[in-house]
């Protein structure tokens, strides 16, 4: 059964992947991607599992509800590019980061890649050595250092993310052009928002409560 079909399938329909039998009625349910999204039906019927974060429905949580839909189909097909390009998703990363900056005439530095990636230097190393084998990126001297080098794409790694990804822009173009012009700028504060929200988050390094477990109780005594 081709469960990446049903996924999508379920996305838009507004319903996620079936829930295992006997899942607690009253937890949230968290699709393959990790994100918690409705069980199945509730989109029908107007519900929500985000009660579960927000104490009310409202447009509001209709928003947040469809944020979380795209974060799931977009971790999905990042998923599906990097398996087709035979690389993991840090490859993939890598490699549209260093042909945007190509695009933008600011070519990265291996240390500038990693920053990026948000990975060390040894990682890095790594990473590029295995692009380079697959022919996908290259290090050339740096124009503006010779002592240091740049990473660029080759004709070959240019040649797969567009072939990739060209028509998905395209499609995203287009249904950001049936967005009214006039609450464009709304749209895009929104998303901003959102993601300087993210970016405020800082998970605190105190413990968890600990459960507290009632002692067992004393077996009973054999007659």
């Amino acid at each position: 059964m081709d469960q990446g079909g049903g996924a999508q399938e379920s996305r838009r329909a507004g319903t996620a992947h079936p829930v295992a039998a006997g899942a607690a009625d009253e937890a949230p349910y968290a699709d393959a991607s990790g994100e918690w999204t409705e069980r199945p039906g509730e989109a029908a019927r107007g519900e929500h599992s985000d009660g579960y974060w927000y104490p009310e429905h409202d447009s509001a949580i209709d928003l947040l509800a469809a944020l979380r839909t795209y974060q799931a189909a977009h971790g999905d097909m990042r998923r599906r590019t990097s398996a087709g390009m035979d690389m993991n998703m840090t490859d993939l990363a890598a490699l549209r980061h260093v042909i945007a900056h190509e695009r933008h005439e600011e070519p990265l530095t291996p240390l500038g890649l990693a920053r990026l990636l948000r990975i060390s230097g040894a990682s890095s190393s790594k990473l590029l050595d295995r692009l380079t084998a697959s022919g996908h990126l290259q290090r050339v001297p740096n124009p503006d250092d010779r002592r240091s080098s740049v990473v660029v794409a080759t004709d070959h790694g240019h040649t797969q993310v567009r072939e990739r990804l060209d028509g998905l822009h395209t499609r995203m173009q287009e249904a950001a052009e049936q967005v009214p012009e006039e609450v464009r700028g709304e749209v895009a504060a929104f998303l901003r928002r959102i993601a300087g929200a993210l970016d405020a988050e800082s998970t605190s390094d105190a413990p968890l409560s600990s459960v507290e477990r009632s002692s067992p109780a004393p077996a009973p005594r054999r007659r």
